[in-house]
């Protein structure tokens, strides 16, 4: 993976949710709090539960949490990402 962007974030969405869970990209839900996408902190905890475990990163609480938006959870996790693994 080269960056982590807003489609890799959406399956990590619904891998932590399941596949059936609803995460729509249609409109531009980059600045849209996951609150307001309908995500409470116990999905957006197990999101980021996979999101390290499978990327080796750890994320601060800061970012990551239900007030948060999209957006700004990509960035934070490509800021997070090994050199080795990034452009």
């Amino acid at each position: 993976m080269a960056t982590f962007t807003l489609a890799d974030l959406v399956d990590y969405v619904r891998r932590a949710a399941g596949e059936d869970d609803e995460f729509d990209l249609d409109g531009d839900i980059g600045e849209t709090t996951f609150v307001n996408l309908g995500y409470d902190s116990i999905a957006m905890v197990e999101v980021v539960v996979l999101v390290e475990r499978e990327l080796g990163i750890k994320l601060p609480g800061e970012g990551t949490g239900k007030d948060s938006t999209p957006k700004e959870f990509v960035e934070l996790v490509n800021e997070l990402l090994p050199a080795s693994i990034q452009p």
